[in-house]
């Protein structure tokens, strides 16, 4: 019977690392990119859409797509950053 638990526990413990502890860091980008948003970022929503941060409300950012052509999306929409004259990507999630 105490093995058992002593099973019980260490299943929980190896779920934790596996599936919780990757979904927590995950959330944690997440909001850190979401934070970081300013005019002229180049970004890739979760739609896939491509486009330039025009202006950054308090919970939406609205993207110019093309010449005249501007799109609102809630911060969460957001997939990937490439922040403007620093030629390095913040963060890439193309393999999703």
């Amino acid at each position: 019977m105490g093995s058992m638990w002593v099973m019980l526990i260490l299943m929980f413990v190896i779920m934790y690392f596996l599936i919780i502890r990757p979904q927590s860091k995950t959330r944690k980008e997440q909001a850190a990119r979401v934070a970081s948003l300013e005019k002229g970022d180049r970004i890739i929503t979760i739609g896939g859409l491509h486009g330039v941060v025009h202006q950054v409300g308090k919970s939406t950012v609205t993207i110019k797509l093309s010449e005249g052509v501007f799109v609102p999306f809630e911060k969460e929409a957001v997939r990937s950053v490439t922040k403007v004259g620093k030629g390095n990507k913040k963060d890439d999630h193309s393999e999703e």
